[in-house]
């Protein structure tokens, strides 16, 4: 069965059809808080603040109830999770409970002693992203000064660990020449994975759209670095590779399909079927301060939305693929046209399709403006109170 079926209330679940449709991994954005700041950062323009976080007791809580809910994978991500000095309380209850844990890092805050205590507690799996492997381009882009040494290290650690490593290598017109310099990279440090994505022109990226358009020869060039590094590294490394959708002919099954796979809880508790979720009017955010996770993802209001193959239009809703891509991303198909429903314009079919990859050729074309950097707003100072 491919889509979800509503159901009235928690109870009438039995455990057999909770588990049939549970999600496989859940993201956890542990805070927003981060040293670095990305201009491509996937994390909302508005941060969270640490003062709306959840607390160690209602993470620990979350880890318990995916467990219960059937979630296999728990991503640990943020901003950077290790400004979280809970982390290890996290790890422990989440490793307890038999999920396999994540952690998405830069690495710049990490020490060999914290990383081994992790893994004691019971960490499967260390995600490192990085950069760029030229220095000076690292520091422009992530806005830190020694990052790439502390990444080396990070990497190194994690081999004496005996852990599991990938390398997320971000890819935009500012680092994509040196995409071979990468891989080797990955190849030094160990890693059995790399994910070479395009960035995908949400949030942060969305603002610096211009700054990070490769060109289309750009892209269509690291596709054959790809390709020839895969067969030249098989049975040593594993690459998963992303174009940006604007020089798509199909869209991507966005999360694996709108509530079908993957939740996201924020900083504060809101569950979200997708990272930019919250750009789209008419949805409503359950938060795990006052619901189960099982009752979010089961019917949710947000997670129905756009869950199955009711809520489509054609031609998205007699398309052959839609079993396949799930009708793409919604957020793209509402930035670009205003309707949530229409058709992602990755797609060929959507009628403003040449429009979507006019917008990226022309921003590729111009002189990369400097990065908005990924900044928490300041706090606005409140009126005085009248007397």
């Amino acid at each position: 069965m491919n889509d979800l079926t509503p159901v009235q209330t928690q109870e009438a679940q039995t455990a057999a059809e909770a588990c049939g449709r549970a999600p496989v991994g859940l993201l956890a954005e542990l805070t927003h808080k981060c040293p670095l700041q990305c201009p491509y950062c996937s994390n909302p323009v508005e941060l969270e603040r640490a003062n709306t976080e959840l607390t160690t007791a209602e993470w620990q809580s979350v880890m318990r109830q995916a467990a219960d809910l059937g979630v296999l994978q728990i991503h640990l991500s943020g901003g950077e999770p290790t400004a979280r000095r809970d982390l290890e309380d996290i790890v422990q209850v989440a490793s307890e409970v038999g999920l396999y844990t994540n952690l998405i890092t830069a690495g710049v805050l990490l020490t060999k002693e914290r990383l081994a205590k992790l893994k004691d507690l019971g960490l499967d799996h260390v995600q490192l992203s990085i950069q760029d492997v030229d220095d000076a381009n690292a520091e422009r882009i992530s806005a830190y000064k020694g990052g790439l040494q502390k990444k080396r290290d990070v990497g190194r650690w994690v081999k004496e660990l005996d852990m599991p490593l990938t390398v997320n290598a971000p890819l935009h017109r500012a680092n994509i020449e040196n995409l071979p310099n990468i891989i080797d990279f990955a190849v030094e440090l160990g890693a059995g994975r790399i994910e070479v994505a395009h960035v995908q022109y949400y949030a942060w990226a969305l603002k610096n759209r211009s700054a990070l358009m490769p060109s289309r020869a750009q892209v269509i060039k690291t596709a054959h670095i790809v390709e020839e590094a895969k067969e030249r590294l098989k049975g040593i490394m594993t690459f998963d590779f992303v174009v940006p959708d604007y020089y798509a002919k199909t869209p991507k099954p966005c999360m694996g399909g709108w509530g079908r796979g993957i939740m996201n809880v924020t900083p504060s508790g809101r569950v979200l079927p997708c990272h930019a979720a919250e750009t789209l009017p008419g949805l409503e955010f359950d938060n795990v301060r006052d619901k189960t996770l099982r009752e979010i993802w089961i019917n949710g209001q947000a997670f129905q939305k756009y869950r199955g193959f009711e809520w489509m239009q054609d031609p998205c809703k007699t398309c052959p693929k839609r079993e396949f891509d799930f009708g793409g991303c919604r957020c793209q198909a509402f930035a670009m046209t205003g309707d949530a429903t229409n058709v992602d314009p990755a797609c060929s079919l959507s009628p403003i399709h040449q429009d979507f990859v006019q917008i990226a050729e022309e921003a590729s074309k111009q002189e990369a403006p400097a990065f908005v950097y990924r900044r928490m707003a300041p706090v606005k100072a409140k009126a005085p109170a009248e007397a």
